[in-house]
């Protein structure tokens, strides 16, 4: 039996979204700072740089978290290192190529999770709706346990060279929430959903997108000098059916 005060009731720690058994938790001021930095807080939380952290809520289910998100634990909620005997070589050699950490811990029981505050914006998404989604590195925060991960690679390297994106990314798929650290906010988002068709954009702006597209790296026009003439180059191409989440103001 515990109790939990100062905590829901907390006017500064307001839940801007949920979706699952987490919750968004926004720290509406930074109380705890000096009298010489308060100037700069106070501005920059008119602009919306806010701490932000995500609440698990587990009855009796379980949650993966990227390694080191954890904050605090409270009840009966027991964590395992997600790495066995029988996947230690492959989530390595994941964990080398894709630049997440090798180890995500398992959290699972009857109680809450806290995680780590952080200034990015927090994005829940519906696994289900993508079918399996690929995630830019860096991107993965936390998700629902019954969710599968793999590792998945490029069909040409001229998509990971000349696109600006690894080679390697981490693709998530099956039923649950995945919890996105994205650089922009939710409101900013731009995403495309597409039914055998393309989206070409100029840069590594795409910060997932649906397993199912086709991603490759081609001229922006047909051909050599009409690439040269519009100032374009090359562009990210998706082709195909899915969908793909674009942060067009991330820099």
């Amino acid at each position: 039996m515990f109790q939990l005060n100062n905590f829901f009731d907390n006017k500064n720690m307001v839940c801007i979204d949920q979706a699952g058994c987490f919750k968004v938790l926004e720290h509406q001021r930074d109380l705890s700072v000096s009298p010489d930095a308060a100037e700069t807080q106070y501005f920059a939380a008119q602009m919306n740089v806010k701490r932000r952290q995500v609440l698990c809520e587990l009855n009796n289910s379980g949650v993966k978290l990227q390694a080191g998100a954890m904050q605090w634990i409270l009840g009966n909620v027991e964590m395992s290192s997600g790495v066995t005997g029988k996947n230690f070589l492959g989530k390595m050699v994941g964990s080398a190529v894709t630049g997440e950490t090798m180890s995500k811990p398992e959290y699972h029981g009857q109680g809450y999770v806290m995680l780590e505050p952080t200034y990015k914006h927090i994005v829940l998404v519906d696994v289900s709706q993508w079918g399996s989604i690929v995630l830019q590195d860096g991107l993965f925060l936390a998700c629902d346990k019954s969710l599968q991960e793999q590792v998945i690679s490029r069909k040409n390297l001229s998509s990971a060279v000349m696109g600006g994106e690894g080679l390697f990314n981490l693709c998530l798929s099956g039923q649950g929430i995945a919890v996105l650290e994205s650089p922009v906010p939710r409101t900013e988002l731009i995403q495309f959903n597409l039914q055998n068709d393309v989206v070409k954009i100029d840069g590594n702006m795409a910060i997932a997108w649906s397993a199912s597209l086709d991603f490759t790296v081609e001229k922006s026009s047909k051909s050599l000098l009409g690439s040269a003439v519009s100032g374009e180059g090359l562009v990210n191409v998706y082709r195909g059916t899915g969908s793909i989440l674009m942060a067009p103001t991330a820099k």
